[in-house]
């Protein structure tokens, strides 16, 4: 019945056959997905189906989501996130995955069919479909796109719309202006919600007389007074309406003199030491013929202002510090090695890739050269001039370390808010040009700025508990200069700010009333960028301020520092008594990275050639006393004692995130036992009856990031979400080898940079 023969098939199917190794799209929940815009922000182009890179060339992690370009930012919103951090920093103004336009530093589209790569600029076009976007960013971060699923069209038209848009062509095509004229201003002109940018700050903003006459006051400078003669910016363009002079320098004299001056800077005063010497910044002379008489009639009003009537010492910083080129070169370098190439297992090649970069050992010049002005002002007790140029660049990182190394008060949160206003933002530092804002001209662009946060932070690395702010604090206020929107860091100088913001206001028909230009707010109100909870993370619980209080036997009492460092100085740096100032003593056993070039210190400085000179032995002198946190601080200059600044250079790069390692794990604890504390003596002082909050009110309005209490499901010991680079999160790197195991491990875990024993026989101080 059957044969044994087969049968050819008759049915024929007219479907295709169903393709199994075809690629097929992501599987994506209908979403609407909206980028959230601020006021004055509009959406510019955007595409779909995208896939941010999280990991390696094919990572589960990656995030398929909207790229979106606007006239602020590049904006990734996921489909998918990643978990959430139990205790995430967020942003006000920027989402997890946003990038500020001003942050970018290139975009560079390929294509992998073609084999063909461009780094796109400003009115460029693009020949080719790109299938991926990669984003180089100022803060060190990297940042991949891939369009395989999307529009070819509508992905090279975002990619051309975030090249031309983060280029910008005119400062008030910057975001900052659109912001403040759509945040602060009604369409009729009125305030909204009468909202004063910066109002109620607790910093000073020096751009009024009464500020200058409060810092005359605290520093004790009677023999100086508040200069008027710059009200309109009528005698210098770049220089602050009102700044301090001598008493003896007549207004009529300072408007003959400043034509001297390149720009017509007249010579600042900064800061008064104690002893009565003076702290004062001048641009050279532009006249050869005037330069001896003014410079002679400029000293002699200095030494009239001084009570011992002290000669002026003289500090050219061009001659003796890096010049801007160098700054910006040494940079480039340093972003080379520390993103952008692969971590080697060789810890020597990487560390002498560090040293080669010369980032580090810039730091310590100008740490050096502040050191030898402070022994100037300290020891000498004259009056110091810091000579450059211009008087813009240079002199706003010496004047600032060394008011920072004589003065507690600089040390404070607001204090050190103030300085960087007084010496950086009125001073006239060029925030546009040198954070490069327009890109117009990459000869000016140099990160002097963030120079001095590195220089600032070596200071706290050695001494933390002299600082009231964190290591966070450092990090988020380098991050700041990349928002466009405050006008710390977005202009040349307060006159640009004025002219700027006028002529905006009259072309959008803003009416200003009586401002007479539009008021941008300052970096300094931080609760326009984050929450009350997460600006706590700047409070630093090892901070020794003037006046401490405690509770003894019941009762609450005050001391003064003076009282107490005698007990807890050494303590509170971190060392061990038998160091006093970083000295090694023979008694000390405790065993240390590097001990072995604190025992050569000694030795090396017996077989110098030269003898020790009068400034090294006033730092060998101060640095064989106990430390005052309250007094003068200086750091230690060998170069085993400058490390690399890894939350800052390296937080992005995901194979470095160590976890509950590093400072943060200190920091967690150390905030825990301060809020417990505070808890213990509020509640010391309710049973005494000596008034007090109640417990629970002291709990939600704790100082500290973490809480003493904790809920019956929390552990006591370092959260698991704690890592080396808390509160910043990796996301959106380009993945490297892992380096668990190596040496260059070690390194990231608190070993320090080795130089040659050359360059050690070869210090100075």
């Amino acid at each position: 019945m059957f044969s044994g023969k087969q049968t050819k098939p008759t049915f024929k199917s007219y479907l295709p056959p169903l393709q199994t190794d075809v690629k097929r799209s992501p599987q994506l929940p209908i979403k609407k997905l909206e980028a959230k815009l601020l006021p004055g922000e509009i959406v510019v182009n955007e595409a779909n189906f995208v896939k941010k890179c999280i990991g390696g060339e094919t990572c589960q992690d990656d995030l398929w989501g909207k790229l979106v370009c606007t006239n602020f930012k590049v904006s990734f919103i996921a489909h998918n996130s990643l978990p959430q951090q139990r205790f995430q920093c967020a942003h006000r103004l920027l989402g997890e995955h946003d990038v500020p336009l001003a942050c970018v530093e290139q975009a560079v589209t390929v294509n992998d069919a073609k084999g063909k790569q461009k780094v796109l600029g400003s009115n460029q076009k693009l020949k080719f479909n790109p299938t991926e976007l990669i984003l180089y960013c100022k803060d060190f971060r990297i940042i991949r796109f891939r369009f395989d699923e999307a529009g070819p069209e509508s992905a090279k038209k975002v990619c051309l719309a975030i090249a031309h848009y983060s280029h910008p062509a005119d400062p008030q095509l910057l975001f900052g202006f659109e912001y403040v004229g759509k945040r602060y201003h009604g369409s009729t002109g009125e305030r909204v919600n009468g909202v004063d940018p910066g109002g109620g700050l607790q910093t000073p903003l020096f751009d009024c007389s009464s500020d200058w006459d409060r810092e005359i006051k605290r520093t004790g400078a009677s023999e100086w007074r508040v200069c008027t003669i710059n009200q309109g910016y009528f005698i210098s363009p770049s220089l602050p309406e009102f700044f301090v002079v001598p008493v003896s320098l007549a207004d009529q004299d300072l408007k003959q003199y400043a034509c001297y001056f390149n720009s017509q800077r007249i010579p600042l005063w900064c800061w008064n030491h104690p002893s009565g010497s003076a702290l004062v910044r001048m641009s050279n002379n532009s006249d050869p013929q005037q330069q001896r008489k003014v410079e002679q009639r400029i000293s002699s009003a200095i030494t009239k202002s001084h009570p011992l009537r002290s000669d002026v010492f003289k500090s050219d910083l061009d001659k003796n510090l890096p010049n801007i080129q160098d700054i910006q070169a040494a940079l480039l370098k340093l972003r080379q090695i520390c993103v952008i190439e692969p971590f080697e297992e060789s810890e020597e090649k990487w560390l002498s890739s560090l040293e080669s970069s010369r980032w580090i050992e810039y730091v310590r010049t100008f740490l050096r050269h502040a050191v030898e002005v402070v022994y100037m002002l300290d020891s000498r007790h004259v009056s110091v001039i810091l000579l450059e140029k211009e008087d813009r660049d240079l002199s706003c990182v010496i004047s600032c370390l060394v008011q920072l190394m004589c003065d507690p008060h600089c040390r404070s949160l607001h204090g050190f808010q103030g300085l960087i206003q007084k010496e950086w933002v009125m001073a006239g530092h060029r925030f546009l040009d040198r954070c490069n804002h327009l890109k117009k001209n990459d000869r000016e662009e140099s990160p002097v700025f963030l120079l001095f946060l590195d220089c600032v932070w070596q200071l706290w690395n050695q001494y933390p508990a002299a600082f009231e702010f964190t290591e966070v604090y450092l990090t988020v206020l380098g991050d700041s200069m990349w928002l466009p929107i405050f006008s710390t860091f977005l202009f040349n100088c307060p006159r640009q700010r004025a002219e700027h913001s006028r002529d905006f206001a009259i072309s959008k028909s803003i009416h200003l009333g009586q401002d007479q230009a539009l008021r941008f707010p300052p970096v300094w109100d931080w609760s326009q960028q984050f929450s009350l909870k997460d600006q706590t993370l700047f409070n630093n619980p090892l901070y020794v301020g003037k006046i401490a209080t405690c509770v003894q036997n019941g009762t609450v009492k005050t001391f003064t520092h003076r009282r107490s460092k005698k007990n807890y100085s050494s303590t509170l740096r971190g060392l061990p008594s038998a160091l006093r100032n970083g000295s090694f003593s023979h008694h000390d056993t405790l065993t240390r990275r590097n001990s072995l070039v604190l025992r050569l210190r000694p030795d090396l400085s017996q077989t110098r050639e030269q003898p020790e000179s009068p400034s090294e032995r006033f730092v060998r002198d101060w640095f064989s006393r106990p430390a005052d946190l309250q007094g003068l601080l200086l750091p230690q200059l060998l170069p085993s004692h400058l490390s690399l600044w890894k939350l800052y250079f390296l937080r992005w790069v995901p194979e470095i995130q160590i976890p509950q390692g590093g400072p943060v794990t200190a920091f967690h604890k150390l905030s825990v036992l301060t809020d417990e504390i505070e808890m213990l003596q509020n509640q010391l002082r309710q049973y005494k009856g000596a008034g007090g909050t109640p417990n629970n009110t002291h709990v939600e309005h704790s100082k500290m990031y973490f809480k003493a209490t904790s809920t019956p499901h929390q552990s006591h010991g370092p959260p698991e979400y704690l890592s080396s680079s808390f509160p910043f999160s990796p996301v959106g790197n380009l993945c490297r080898p892992g380096i668990l195991g190596t040496p260059l491990r070690k390194f990231l875990n608190g070993a320090k940079i080795w130089l040659s024993t050359e360059t050690l026989a070869n210090e100075t101080i």
